[in-house]
């Protein structure tokens, strides 16, 4: 496969990962056309060796696993772990405000985003709404998103702000309002709920909650001379989700169980009950070895081999801003993944883990990269960390390094996704 055919995968997913459930949706679909199982919570579990399985939980967090053909007693785990949410806006219950003529949405900021980067773009929104059923703890849940643009927050012009170029702080609450329609007399209230009803062709009264977020219709392109460069929304962090993905359903590992978890919110902490710091992942992996009839111990037993692959985005060497890097650790783009370390354990820093990952690079020929902070500053923090003080195995971040991180449009190297699917491929395959 060619380079760009990884990064059409990814694309593929760019656009139908539109919000953390459509991301989880979308890898659903991918997993269902390999042959993998759908397995439910609520359900006893059978798996066979050589079985192909999968959970999705909550909507926006889905955990899949394979087992070898020649599962033996003793045989670990290996995880790759990636987060299906992004940078955004969220829009808030009661959402329309009506003021000087204008139809406008009342949202919230969702993570750590660059706020400058969603104005005067086009926005649509997508995500999960709940409804009135005749079950009152069983809500109908269904899946919307409206794909065609029709919000967008304005800037304020050059005219009247004169100092914009020297850069204007945005407030959350007052600045990065949408714009969504005119006012029209006859209907002021209720519009954006009357508008999602009309999209799910339900009754307005029967929209009892959701979870929408704003997103960028801007499509993903190739950039550069020689196409050596993608810019997209939502690179961060599904770049990561459809490695993983290929990973899995590629990998060739004959014994032991090769797993995938995408977890929800980390953006905002991962402390949530679909987020990495959360039981999840460790509950799920003890019951697989429980329905193979595995004592508890067992599965502790099993933390002495298994090993965590942190999949997230880097940051690259800015050409403009040089100096934000560290002098000897920094990375480019279109050369290769990058391992991330870090002292404070905002990255899983584990030199054994690291020394695996690097063999595993060597072995396939992966070109890779090292990244460390500048030592006066920090650069955020992934989920590796979170989730292995919960599954206290061997861990290691890696990702593919990006420019404009948690902007509304990203870039990255075309290349560094097949290197960091080949890299999955080969963790989820070498014996």
């Amino acid at each position: 496969m060619s380079a760009n055919v990884y990064a059409e995968e990814l694309l593929r997913l760019v656009e139908e990962g539109t919000s953390p459930f459509h991301v989880v949706s979308s890898v659903e679909r991918q997993l269902l056309k390999a042959g993998f199982v759908k397995l439910a919570m609520e359900h006893d579990w059978g798996p066979d060796n050589g079985g192909r399985y999968y959970v999705v939980h909550n909507g926006s967090s889905l955990i899949a696993f394979t087992v070898g053909e020649r599962m033996q007693f003793g045989d670990s785990f290996r995880i790759a772990a990636a987060h299906t949410d992004f940078p955004g806006l969220r829009v808030k219950p009661v959402p329309e405000i009506t003021k000087d003529g204008y139809r406008q949405l009342n949202v919230e900021v969702y993570g750590g985003g660059i706020l400058n980067t969603w104005l005067d773009r086009p926005l649509s929104a997508a995500g999960r709404v709940v409804l009135r059923s005749d079950k009152v703890f069983e809500p109908k849940v269904c899946l919307v998103d409206f794909r065609k643009p029709f919000l967008t927050i304005p800037n304020l012009a050059i005219h009247i702000n004169r100092d914009v170029n020297k850069g204007v702080e945005l407030n959350k609450q007052t600045d990065m309002l949408p714009i969504l329609g005119l006012d029209e007399e006859e209907s002021q209230e209720a519009f954006f709920q009357k508008y999602l009803a009309k999209e799910l062709k339900v009754e307005p009264e029967d929209i009892l909650e959701y979870e929408l977020g704003l997103y960028n219709t801007d499509t993903g392109d190739f950039l550069g001379l020689s196409e050596e460069f993608i810019s997209s929304p939502r690179l961060d962090n599904l770049t990561s989700v459809q490695a993983v993905t290929t990973g899995l359903i590629s990998g060739e590992r004959s014994s032991g169980i090769n797993v995938a978890a995408f977890f929800d919110h980390e953006e905002i902490g991962s402390r949530t009950k679909q987020g990495a710091g959360s039981v999840l992942l460790s509950a799920v992996l003890e019951r697989i070895l429980l329905s193979y009839g595995r004592s508890r111990e067992k599965f502790f037993e099993s933390f002495s081999k298994s090993m965590l692959l942190s999949v997230d985005v880097g940051h690259a060497l800015h050409p403009n801003k040089a100096d934000k890097n560290d002098p000897t650790n920094k990375d480019i783009l279109g050369k290769g993944i990058c391992i991330k370390e870090a002292s404070v354990q905002s990255y899983a820093t584990d030199s054994e883990a690291v020394a695996v990952m690097q063999q595993i690079c060597d072995a396939e020929q992966i070109p890779y990269q090292k990244f460390v902070n500048r030592s006066d500053g920090t650069s955020g923090s992934t989920l590796g960390s979170i989730a292995s003080a919960f599954l206290p195995v061997k861990t290691v971040d890696i990702g593919v390094p990006l420019l404009a991180m948690h902007s509304s449009r990203e870039l990255m190297g075309t290349a560094d996704q097949e290197s960091l699917v080949r890299a999955v491929r080969a963790f989820y395959s070498l014996q």
